[in-house]
């Protein structure tokens, strides 16, 4: 939903729950708690491997629970992407993770090539691993790897109001799209979320520009 999600990229699915880096202000974590968990993700970002799509599902269930308590249960609810989903990402190098000391992913970020920009097909950090930057060092690791590619820009689909959201890519330089700039297989991405019940919450597309370097 992203990417956010935070949003997923599609195999036939469109936007699975989307959670960043920041703070959900919901009372989960203790400071504490969070310093622990910070002293347990190792500083490796990686391509995900087959045997790590199993776990990017229970950590999707994981990152999509905090839509709980905002009322969000049927987000919350919404079937992570199976593994043959996430599959066609992985042999596609299109999927990438950061990993903890044990090597076991924490977050995870999938992108497709949608009206020839990098749609963010998904974003998704363990909320015991959040505020850590992992969620903007895998978007600007996609960054990267789209300028390689001659796109222009990276896009997403999102809660509008949901703080670890719309507001966070807001912070990540991303401005919503109006309606009418909004390409045809963008437009197809949302009217499947709309067909999933996605749509019950205020949802916008949003776009950050790719800077030549």
């Amino acid at each position: 939903m992203g990417t956010g999600s935070d949003a997923p990229s599609n195999s036939s699915t469109t936007s699975w729950h989307a959670w960043s880096d920041v703070p959900q202000g919901i009372g989960l974590w203790t400071v504490d708690a969070i310093a622990s968990e910070r002293m347990q993700t190792q500083d490796v970002l990686r391509e995900a491997r087959p045997w790590d799509l199993p776990g990017l599902r229970e950590l999707e269930r994981a990152a999509g629970a905090p839509f709980r308590g905002l009322g969000m249960a049927a987000v919350a609810d919404d079937e992570p992407p199976s593994v043959t989903e996430l599959s066609a990402f992985q042999t596609d190098d299109r999927a990438w993770v950061c990993t903890d000391t044990d090597d076991v992913p924490v977050a995870y970020l999938l992108v497709d090539v949608v009206d020839d920009e990098a749609h963010i097909e998904q974003v998704s950090v363990h909320p015991n691993h959040a505020r850590q930057r992992l969620g903007q060092r895998l978007i600007d690791h996609v960054e990267t790897w789209a300028r390689a590619r001659g796109l222009a820009s990276l896009i997403l689909t999102t809660y509008r109001d949901v703080p670890w959201n719309g507001p966070y890519y807001a912070q990540l330089g991303f401005h919503e799209i109006e309606e009418p700039a909004i390409g045809p297989g963008l437009g197809e991405l949302r009217r499947r979320e709309a067909d999933r019940g996605l749509d019950r919450w205020p949802r916008v597309a949003m776009r950050r520009g790719i800077s030549n370097l």
